[in-house]
């Protein structure tokens, strides 16, 4: 892969609340510095509460304003909501499907081009880059780089 910043590392999330963390930590990484983004990632996981799906997906207009206002992180408000907002969808789709991973099994059978318009539809700030980098952060099938946008 060659995305001009540092490779992102590959995990199996063992649980939803890491499909959260990785869906978030590809947002942030659109439009930041990488670097800057992994120095500051411990301060996002305390910031919002270890991804916790239903923590998240709970949070109101105060946590907004307090995330907005926690010096260790990106504090880009359009992204902040958007975690919130994702963290609700995540919260609909493991009722839908008992857990994110299933619910990313279930666009097994859908060509790339169309796994990654699904994926970018049902999320909020997520772009084409975005679910390539989240994909493959999370250790689905991807095609190289250079074919992504294929």
């Amino acid at each position: 892969m060659r995305l001009g910043h540092e490779i992102p590392p590959r995990v199996q999330p063992k649980d939803d609340n890491e499909y959260l963390e990785q869906l978030t930590k590809a947002i942030f990484r659109a439009g930041f510095s990488w670097s800057v983004v992994r120095e500051k990632w411990p301060n996002f996981v305390e910031a919002f509460d270890s991804f916790g799906v239903d923590a998240v997906a709970a949070y109101g207009d105060d946590d907004i304003v307090r995330l907005l206002n926690t010096p260790g992180i990106v504090r880009n408000g359009r992204k902040i909501v958007a975690t919130v907002e994702n963290a609700r969808i995540v919260q609909r789709l493991v009722k839908e499907h008992s857990s994110f991973r299933n619910y990313l099994r279930s666009l097994d059978g859908l060509p790339y081009p169309r796994k990654r318009q699904a994926l970018a539809a049902q999320f909020k700030n997520l772009g084409p880059t975005g679910v390539f980098v989240f994909l493959y952060s999370v250790s689905e099938l991807v095609p190289s780089w250079a074919e992504r946008n294929k």
